[in-house]
């Protein structure tokens, strides 16, 4: 017997009736030989995190636009605040760690530079639309490793692609995902605002503060025992009725005052005009997008304005002003 089939052994014994199992799995688009050591998920969870996007994610904005400080939350710190807070609820709960963990690391991959700023300008521009989970799968299907994709589980994909609110992931673990996210870009952008001198505590509502708790950290301590108290041994993830309204109301008032906030979101209306302009600019010159863009412009039949999206949703801040300065900056005004 492999060690890969005594731990799928391992959660049959362990796990929750609810878990989804390692050999369970609906499988991969492409059939792979299994690994002697490590189950689907597990592999899954390494592939995400070897991957080029998953490493981008260091240099994309997650709520301030090039804040002046080493603190502040990118996409990458992000994305491993979810998996920290989905892998306790599931350990918690005894689902199955390394799909949580798999979907989480990977449900961001296809966020835009310049945070939600860059995701409205894409859908605005592009005629096809543009939504960060549809591009997350997109990252895994298709743009990871030169095309050729990272052929992940059904599971891990259905997860990326449900983890919006609007989204119904398939699994329990997907499930927590989704509510860990929430969970976690309220807390930290929380923090991130008082930090940045946009919120004070004390403009918290009372009301929300005695539900949830008055710091960061006792407010994420709540939220996380309360999905475990009222998930034990259901056949979903869920608050109690009191701490999602609660949490729901909070997200609410983060939009409101944080979200839409002019200190916080100032130079938006730049990064907008940059990923805008952006679009525009490799639309009409196709020809200056890298070979592997080219390739798949070829090989899917002449959708420009996808393969355009691909390679702007793919870059870093940096790599996005860089290129805005070179096509649109002259010389002499360089700094």
């Amino acid at each position: 017997m492999t060690i890969r089939e005594q731990l799928e052994l391992r959660e049959i014994e362990y796990l929750s009736p609810y878990a989804t199992l390692s050999k369970d799995s609906r499988g991969r688009e492409r059939a792979e030989e299994e690994c002697d050591i490590r189950p689907v998920f597990q592999r899954d969870r390494d592939r995400i995190l070897h991957s080029k996007a998953f490493r981008r994610l260091k240099q994309k904005t997650q709520v301030f636009l090039l804040p002046k400080g080493d603190h502040y939350r990118t996409r990458l710190t992000h994305t491993l605040e979810v998996s920290q807070n989905a892998r306790t609820i599931a350990k918690a709960l005894r689902l199955n760690e390394d799909l949580v963990e798999a979907i989480a690391l990977g449900h961001d991959l296809g966020h835009t530079p310049f945070g939600h700023a860059g995701e409205r300008a894409l859908d605005e521009v592009c005629p096809l639309g543009f939504q960060h989970n549809e591009q997350s799968v997109r990252v895994v299907k298709r743009l990871e490793k030169q095309g050729e994709g990272l052929n992940l589980t059904w599971e891990v994909r259905d997860g990326i692609l449900n983890h919006k609110s609007a989204g119904t992931p398939h699994t329990l673990e997907g499930q927590i995902v989704r509510l860990s996210d929430k969970i976690a870009y309220i807390n930290h952008d929380i923090d991130d605002a008082i930090r940045g001198g946009v919120l004070k505590e004390e403009d918290i509502p009372k009301t929300y503060r005695e539900i949830l708790g008055n710091s960061t950290r006792v407010r994420l301590d709540t939220m996380i025992h309360n999905v475990i108290i009222n998930s034990m041994d259901q056949p979903e993830i869920r608050m109690s009725p009191e701490v999602e309204q609660a949490t729901m109301a909070l997200r609410a008032f983060m939009f409101e005052n944080v979200y839409k906030n002019p200190v916080a979101k100032g130079e938006e209306e730049k990064a907008i005009n940059m990923v805008t302009n952006l679009y525009e600019y490799y639309w009409k010159h196709i020809r200056l997008l890298p070979d592997q863009f080219l390739e798949m412009l070829e090989e899917e039949g002449g959708t420009p304005e996808r393969i355009v999206c691909d390679y702007i949703a793919g870059m870093t801040d940096t790599y996005a002003i860089k290129k805005f300065e070179e096509y649109f900056i002259p010389e002499s005004w360089k700094i």
